[in-house]
């Protein structure tokens, strides 16, 4: 195989799923396998801390999404964003593009890495943003209801309300699972998990 088909051969794997239902433990587990990952959240993170766009986010959103320290405090952030369709379009809007063009360029370096198996991608709203079409294939993460509220409850302090909330802005668990190519149940053990991401690895690499 010529090193321009290892490269366009090397698959892109989008994980999706409810909130708390375990997608970037799966990413992980995947990483593990020798796949990198490209974590969305993280992206967004570093994005919040540039100068220009945090002053973008400001002059939205006023200063009252502000910590101590001028940083962007994410859950003062989120309280406003969340309380409307529109707000959250905004602050979309200024972030998604760096994101995504920061994914674009990691996926683009890791394609060239003779290491790396294959990349994942742990993006949320990945069909949201349409980036369905840039994966061979989708895993959805399957997981109860009670669980993944447990899993939120304590795992990122958020009451079934507050996901409830932020899940009526994505589309529905029923649509996700079926556009997804493979289905991982996320509600067992650790091991469980593992064992069905090295299946789906194996069929892939």
């Amino acid at each position: 195989m010529t090193e321009v088909e290892r490269t366009r051969n090397k698959p892109v794997i989008g994980i999706i799923g409810g909130i708390a239902s375990g997608k970037s433990a799966v990413a992980a587990a995947f990483g593990r396998l020798g796949a990198a990952v490209v974590d969305a959240d993280a992206l967004a993170r570093e994005a919040l801390d540039m100068p220009a766009i945090r002053d973008a986010i400001v002059a939205r959103f006023g200063p009252g999404i502000l910590g101590d320290a001028g940083q962007i405090d994410r859950r003062a952030l989120a309280e406003v964003v969340f309380a409307g369709a529109a707000d959250l379009a905004a602050l979309n809007r200024i972030v998604h593009p760096f994101v995504l063009r920061r994914a674009e360029a990691l996926i683009a370096q890791y394609r060239q890495d003779p290491a790396v198996k294959a990349v994942v991608l742990d993006m949320p709203l990945l069909i949201e943003v349409g980036w369905a079409d840039r994966c061979d294939r989708i895993v959805f993460v399957r997981c109860d209801r009670a669980v993944r509220m447990e899993r939120a409850r304590r795992g990122r302090s958020m009451d079934e309300r507050t996901v409830e909330i932020r899940e009526n802005f994505q589309i529905s668990l029923d649509t996700k699972a079926a556009l997804a190519d493979n289905t991982i149940d996320n509600n067992s053990d650790f091991s469980a998990l593992v064992r069905q991401v090295e299946f789906i690895f194996s069929e892939m690499t």
